[in-house]
């Protein structure tokens, strides 16, 4: 197998660490941020403007590609790289989190989950097995595991089930895993805001050993403090020479505490998602472009950044694109946004090898209003 990952300089003062993860496909160099191409695109963009601002890797989801366009299509392709023309790094989520969060029609059993297509409503069943084939034939570089993934307003007797359920699949996925792929399968903790279940669910996935860890069962409702104390009771039982993958965080003020944590790789849809809704990530806090003020602004949407769309457009002029409708605006927005946060983990990055994280960390906090 070509994965593999080591530590390169650990901070003095904090947690956080600089890491190298090898693939089939290339070195991504961590903490990094992954973009998320649900569908095989990260909406707006080509695979040639997100290598072009930085993008090491990209994040597919097994659920809504086994749905459509389907497995069999992308396996004629060549598997998702060539289907989709990214020739990077990818990783795979399970689709546990949109099978739990979409589904209306929801059955689990111990065996596996039943769910209706958000797109025709037609019937399926993934199992652990299946969720692993379907990945395997995608051809992601990291795939992960199938887990349950309760609320936050979940109380604890259907966390502890959902925990119980996770790890029974982790065995099974990992089981029924082909070796013989140049693909890494992560195994993934769950245990929502509970201690103990956190511990539980952490030290069990690490004894049936994969080469790296997600940590799941966050961006379900809860607040962000919360989640902080809940990865202090989760990171201190996972490998330090094993990757540490944060699911479903890029808010940048989150990023960077969680970082201080240990943690080495996220994603989320944040991003793009506001980008399509006129906002924009600043070193001072986020820019709403709808906003009256922004009318007749020509200064960039950040004049610390040095993308592209902030070196070519004015705020009016954005803002001028989005109240009309122009697509351009989501594109060029969701550029500035994601550049913004690759340039951010380069930073970071820096902060740590240089052992001054929690400088970095708190001048950007300190200087930012949300």
């Amino acid at each position: 197998m070509s994965f593999k990952f080591e530590v390169v300089h650990k901070d003095n003062n904090t947690a956080a660490r600089t890491g190298r993860i090898s693939t089939a496909h290339g070195v991504l160099e961590t903490p990094v941020f992954m973009p998320v191409a649900t569908r095989g695109a990260v909406k707006t963009l080509t695979p040639e403007e997100l290598e072009g601002i930085g993008a090491e890797i990209v994040l597919g989801n097994a659920y809504h590609l086994y749905l459509r366009p389907g497995t069999e299509l992308i396996k004629r392709a060549g598997g998702l790289h060539n289907f989709m023309n990214w020739q990077k790094p990818i990783l795979t989520d399970s689709g546990g989190f949109q099978i739990f969060s979409l589904s209306e029609t929801l059955k689990v059993t111990d065996e596996g989950v039943e769910f209706r297509s958000v797109y025709d409503g037609s019937s399926h069943f993934l199992s652990p097995e299946k969720v692993i084939e379907v990945q395997q034939i995608l051809g992601a570089d990291i795939i992960m595991v199938l887990d349950e993934c309760p609320p936050y307003s979940a109380g604890k007797k259907q966390v502890e089930e959902a925990v119980n359920r996770s790890l029974d699949w982790a065995k099974r996925c990992k089981a029924s895993f082909s070796t013989g792929k140049d693909q890494a399968l992560f195994g993934i903790v769950q245990g929502g805001v509970f201690r103990d279940l956190r511990k539980r669910s952490a030290e069990e996935t690490v004894e049936i050993d994969f080469p790296g860890y997600g940590i799941g069962g966050f961006s379900v409702g809860e607040p962000h403090e919360i989640m902080f104390e809940a990865l202090n009771e989760t990171i201190p039982y996972l490998p330090f020479a094993k990757p540490r993958y944060l699911m479903g965080v890029g808010n940048p003020t989150s990023l960077l505490e969680v970082v201080r944590q240990g943690i080495d790789m996220f994603d989320c849809a944040l991003p793009t998602r506001i980008a399509r809704n006129g906002a924009a990530f600043t070193s001072k806090g986020r820019l709403n472009i709808r906003n009256a003020r922004h009318k007749a602004d020509l200064e960039p949407l950040d004049e610390n950044c040095g993308c592209y769309v902030c070196k070519s457009y004015s705020r009016s002029y954005l803002r001028h694109l989005f109240m009309l409708g122009e697509i351009l605006a989501h594109r060029l927005l969701t550029l500035h946004n994601l550049a913004f946060l690759f340039d951010l983990m380069r930073r970071a990055r820096k902060a740590i090898v240089e052992d001054n994280f929690e400088d970095f960390r708190r001048d950007f906090v300190d200087n930012h209003d949300s």
